[in-house]
């Protein structure tokens, strides 16, 4: 029978403590309510009467029904000095409407000493106090043993008899704390063993930080060691280098550890849970991120991507759909004539092994390159490309030129940016001029107003991102410019391309990519042609 381990979600409390890391009240509700469809067992909602901002959530929090997790409110021990029942801190945990506290109290010496500035002793009595009033409040209780590790390499004797003044104020779990994230595996198991050892298995958590770059590799050892329940965020969010990703502990703990937990049934969500809470938090997505990252499962040397295409195994430990993913192809310098036959199948557009239009388009490719064209974020470019030179492709537009001015009235003032452009549609001519922030974004608005008439889905296209490259520095102001946009609909996300010494000119060809890549989809879409076809992005 699989060892069961719970997994207790604080993204909501230490995740926000990460740097730039802030929820709003709607986007904290959302989180704790997909936390509870992806199945993790407890969800940290947050420092309960720390300020208005949180007795609004959790006053929120109560109306939500959670179908599996159990919502926390967190808290520290009494204050030095003060009766349990007095502490205005314990109260509001008691008063929180949660059906669990967590009460972090210390078990490093140096802290009582140098942080609380208090006897060791009344330090116990703080932590047994606060454990027993909550106890009495009807709540579960958990009491987060924080700097343990520290505490026990220190003064083991007294580590462990914080940990005992949490049990017999009577913690119904205790959570074993590398707050400073310095600890190394080997440290954590042995930590965990011990605390087993003095006072028997069952009873355990464990929570890791990232300083070292081990919080997910410390949890691992703390379950394995005997701890049944472990503490993560989303993303690893958290307090200076984070704490342990649940997006990477989540996966290593089912699929590679084989332990039973509430996720393991819900991993093929994981991928939607890590970009949900990037944009709540509207922070642009880790691609690098292990599982969920969009370069997770991107093959870019050719040997690979032919190993990969003809059995995944080969370069992926898991299948990328198990966590919600998908596999990239990427085309470069590095690949060959398979990776370009894998990814033009990919996009919708697949060519023949060994033939004359295989060598074409990988010709053309490598010609390409060499004048500073990259596809790994432009799969949009890269299909219509190949469908340009497989002559399977008629644009929708034909640019007939635009010219733009920018001007700038004093010093104090805002520089405005006008774009005039004509293109010619079926034979048919439009002339049009757009206002921007700057000169793309001007010549960006005309373009549409040229386009509208004779193709009104043109405005559900929305450009996401722009991003520029100067691919040769040392020529100064003569340098070559990479420019990359990124577009949606609402419905697809894609990315195109442009490259050029006049970074308008680049821009012209990456945004008027964007534009005839949307044209080509809703002609594919009432023909009934192309594959359901996804970019990079």
């Amino acid at each position: 029978m699989k060892k069961t381990v719970e997994v207790y979600d604080t993204t909501l409390r230490e995740g926000v403590q990460g740097a730039g890391i802030e929820f709003s009240l709607p986007g904290r509700l959302k989180l704790l309510g997909t936390l509870d469809g992806f199945g993790v067992e407890y969800v940290e909602g947050g420092f309960a009467g720390a300020n208005r901002g949180e007795e609004e959530f959790f006053a929120e929090a109560r109306k939500v029904r959670l179908k599996r997790a159990k919502l926390v409110a967190f808290g520290a021990t009494r204050r030095p000095g003060t009766r349990a029942g007095r502490d205005k801190g314990l109260r509001a945990l008691a008063e929180s409407g949660a059906g669990v506290a967590a009460v972090f109290g210390k078990s490093w010496g140096l802290h009582v000493d140098e942080v609380l500035r208090t006897t060791r002793e009344e330090n116990l009595a703080m932590i047994l106090e606060s454990v027993k009033f909550l106890k009495r409040a009807g709540l579960e209780v958990f009491f987060d043993a924080e700097h343990y590790f520290d505490g026990l390499a220190a003064d083991r004797e007294y580590a462990l008899a914080c940990v005992g003044a949490a049990l017999e104020g009577g913690a119904d779990r205790v959570v074993l704390c590398d707050t400073n994230g310095g600890r190394l595996p080997e440290e954590i198991a042995a930590g965990v063993r011990a605390a087993a050892e003095r006072f028997g298995a069952g009873r355990w958590g464990i929570h890791t930080h990232n300083d070292c770059g081990l919080a997910v590799a410390n949890a691992l050892a703390g379950v394995a060691a005997g701890a049944g329940l472990a503490q993560a965020t989303v993303n690893g969010y958290g307090e200076r280098a984070g704490n342990a990703d649940l997006c990477s502990l989540a996966p290593c703990l089912a699929l590679k550890a084989g332990y039973a937990t509430g996720c393991g049934r819900n991993l093929e969500r994981l991928t939607e849970l890590s970009r949900l809470v990037d944009e709540l938090a509207d922070r642009r997505p880790d691609g690098r991120r292990p599982f969920t990252g969009e370069d997770a499962f991107a093959h870019k040397a050719g040997i690979h991507a032919d190993a990969v295409g003809k059995n995944p195994e080969t370069y992926e430990h898991i299948a990328p759909e198990a966590v919600g993913n998908r596999r990239r192809l990427l085309l470069s310098e590095l690949g060959g004539g398979a990776t370009v036959r894998l990814k033009s199948g990919a996009v919708g557009e697949p060519l023949k092994r060994g033939t004359r239009e295989l060598a074409g388009v990988k010709a053309r490719l490598e010609r390409l390159e060499k004048e500073g064209y990259a596809f790994e974020a432009a799969d949009a470019s890269f299909r219509l490309l190949v469908r340009k030179i497989l002559k399977k492709y008629a644009p929708h537009f034909e640019l007939k030129g635009f010219s733009l001015a920018v001007e700038k009235r004093d010093r104090t003032s805002k520089a405005t940016s006008v774009a005039t452009i004509k293109v010619e549609v079926g034979g048919k001519e439009e002339l049009t001029a757009g206002e921007g922030n700057g000169p793309v974004d001007a010549l960006n608005e005309a373009l549409r107003k040229a386009l509208r008439r004779f193709y009104p889905e043109i405005d559900e296209v929305a450009l996401e991102d722009y991003h520029v490259r100067i691919l040769d520095p040392e020529t100064g102001t003569r340098a070559t410019t990479r420019v990359v946009i990124e577009s949606t609909d609402g419905k697809e996300r894609w990315g195109t391309v442009g490259v050029s010494e006049n970074v308008i000119e680049a821009s012209w060809e990456a945004l008027s990519d964007s534009m005839e890549y949307k044209l080509m989809r809703e002609e594919e879409g009432r023909t009934g042609a192309g594959a359901g076809v996804t970019s990079d992005k």
